[in-house]
């Protein structure tokens, strides 16, 4: 495949204008559109404008290349567009954009053409290339200046890094989230600007389409410095001892020289393995402590999602195979807590997934540990997230589990890096274990535990009080209670006074509490279809999923939402439970199940009241998390 093959002369306008940015972006995808290749053109633009708040696609000399990897686009392509007035387009160098080349990759596990794309960027380098495209009078002209550009380079076999006598031996490593163009233009920038300073320079690119010229420990044993040009995590232990620059990768285009320059004086800092800290990153741009959180935090709900859907996917099966079998009325109220495993058949699958659920807090606080401190972190996670899911704490406990063990064990790292060498092998497996192990699970015994049980006790007795209030008041309280922690210590506490005042013949309130139990996985789900673009690529894909978690009230649904975005899920899911257990209360619907979604709705006093309860309460969640909600950057 050649750049030839991705463009179209339907996508490419000469001689055009803008008005701005935006407006730019806006024509460009309208060319991409024109020629087939996305099937979303919408999607794709939010993926374009995402891609841009990252950091701009403009590369300086008037050239931009936005771009985006989308499920919404069908065949990889190229759009192009010249601009002789020019247009503000946050470059780097202050020079208005005058040549915008747009590419739209499929979010596809073939990618044959990041190679092709990746060369393309490298070309936009040159100078002269670009003034002979701003200069073509015709598509077809446009489209055999590229052709040609590219023969010549596949001739030359690109440039030749090697230098004699170099004044440093220089390595490198590049790496964008999206893999494609700014991994590969920081490379070959950096190669070219090495070369015209006098020293020798390798780069190790880490695009979409794998690892590329990757570093040999000879060559890393050998280096004088090595700049690390990375949006992206790049695994840095093998640069332990040596001298290591850490920059965004956008700075590898447009401050190659500086970096370069720097890197050959020798005044840089040692990388050392065992440290948290980054190092010789504050001149290029320090990420904010809240990202470096966030995307610690992420890390673990990744990890986390497929036990909440696959278990909690199990669990309805359960739930509706007991519905579906099994005439609940006429069972004894002591049998009905076991709904969901009656069957032989579902006790199974509720046994499966409740197995899979079990999993869920302790891998969340254990690969939130392992992102802050690698490997020896994840252990001391597990265990410290194991005691939350037994305890009382639930998922919060999990979350204060996990960063609590990362940061021990780099304490540890840190406070046992006098050791002599010979016992480095028994830190991970021994000493960062045992330590870890042991200070997490007396911290969440004793410190995390307590107050958590407390508030849990509090809640209980204040809904025992407030018995004799006004029912909708009520209704509103345990509703939203079920949303406070999804299914942590307020939940719980929301629940066991449902199903107690089951026992005692109160059987409005277990209505109520369930309807709010069952809220926020429907309101995420119903919000990640609506609102689109306040959602990741990821937690598109698992939305839907909560459709089914939440009408078999299974509220843990929502918890990887509720935790990567707690601020402004929460308040909306609260907000929603607590108008459908108050709906529930107003119409005086009765539940005399302790569980069973909408497979025990057959046995609901007013269904129909119930139902619209329900959906009243999970599209205000929905509506009010697409009001408060950001748009994302992916």
């Amino acid at each position: 495949m050649r750049i030839k093959d991705l463009l179209d002369p339907r996508s490419i306008r000469l001689n055009g204008s803008a008005k701005n940015k935006d407006d730019a972006i806006a024509q460009i995808v309208d060319l991409m559109a024109a020629s087939g290749k996305i099937e979303d053109k919408k999607t794709y633009l939010e993926g374009v404008h995402a891609r841009e708040k990252e950091t701009t696609t403009a590369v300086g000399d008037g050239v931009a290349i936005p771009h985006c990897r989308s499920t919404s686009v069908k065949t990889p392509g190229l759009a192009a567009m010249t601009l002789p007035d020019g247009v503000d387009y946050d470059a780097p160098d202050g020079e208005k954009v005058k040549l915008l080349f747009l590419i739209a990759a499929p979010n596809t596990k073939d990618n044959i053409h990041v190679d092709v794309l990746s060369k393309l960027s490298t070309l936009l380098l040159d100078e002269d290339f670009t003034k002979k495209l701003l200069a073509a009078k015709s598509s077809e002209e446009f489209i055999s200046i590229v052709d040609k550009a590219e023969t010549a380079k596949d001739a030359s076999g690109g440039a030749e890094t090697a230098v004699t006598n170099a004044r440093a031996k220089l390595l490198a490593v590049t790496a964008c989230p999206t893999g494609i163009a700014h991994t590969y233009m920081a490379a070959e920038t950096l190669e070219k600007t090495a070369v015209r300073m006098g020293c020798s320079m390798k780069v190790e690119t880490r695009g979409a389409s794998g690892t590329k010229n990757a570093l040999t420990a000879e060559e890393i044993a050998e280096a004088d410095c090595i700049i690390v040009a990375a949006d992206t995590k790049v695994p840095l232990d093998r640069f332990d001892g040596k001298k290591v620059i850490q920059c965004k990768v956008a700075d590898g285009i447009s401050r190659a020289e500086k970096l370069i320059e720097e890197a050959a004086s020798g005044r840089v800092t040692v990388y050392h393995a065992d440290k948290a800290s980054p190092v010789n990153s504050g001149t290029y741009g320090k990420e904010s402590t809240a990202h470096v959180i966030y995307k610690h935090l992420m890390n673990g709900v990744s990890y986390m999602l497929p036990f909440v859907v696959g278990g909690g996917i199990l669990i309805a099966i359960a739930f509706l195979i007991d519905g579906l079998s099994v005439d609940l009325n006429s069972l004894p109220f002591d049998q009905r807590s076991s709904f969901g495993s009656i069957t032989p058949v579902a006790r199974i699958f509720k046994t499966i997934g409740g197995g899979a659920f079990s999993f869920m807090l302790p891998v969340l606080a254990g690969f939130i540990a392992m992102s802050i401190a690698d490997r020896p972190g994840l252990a001391v996670g597990f265990v410290g997230g194991f005691i939350a899911a037994q305890g009382k704490s639930g998922f919060i406990g999990a979350m204060i589990a996990g960063f609590a063990a990362g940061y021990l064990v780099l304490l540890l790292k840190k406070l046992f890096s006098k050791l002599p060498k010979t016992l480095d092998g028994l830190k991970p497996i021994l000493i960062f274990p045992l330590i870890g192990i042991l200070i997490t699970g007396l911290f969440m015994t004793f410190v995390v535990e307590p107050p958590i049980g407390a508030l849990n006790t509090l809640m209980h007795n204040a809904l025992s009080s407030m018995t004799g209030a006004s029912s909708i008041i009520l209704g509103i309280i345990l509703g939203g209670m079920m949303s406070v922690d999804m299914g942590g210590p307020v939940n719980k506490a929301a629940y066991v006074f449902g199903t107690a005042s089951i026992a005692s013949g109160n059987y409005n309130i277990m209505a109520a509490v369930m309807v709010g139990g069952m809220v926020p996985p429907i309101a995420i789900a119903i919000s990640t279809l609506i609102f689109k673009n306040k959602y990741t690529a990821e937690e598109r894909k698992a939305g839907p999923a909560n459709f089914v978690m939440g009408f078999s009230f299974i509220t843990e649904g929502a918890i990887p939402f509720a935790a990567s975005d707690p601020l402004h899920v929460l308040p909306c899911c609260i907000i929603g439970s607590a108008l459908a257990g108050g709906l529930s209360m107003a119409a005086n619907c009765t539940l005399m199940a302790p569980h069973g979604g909408i497979f025990v709705f057959p046995v609901v006093g007013h269904p129909l009241m119930y139902i619209f309860a329900l959906l009243a309460g999970s599209f205000l969640g929905a509506i009010l998390l697409g009001i408060t909600k950001k748009k994302v950057t992916e």
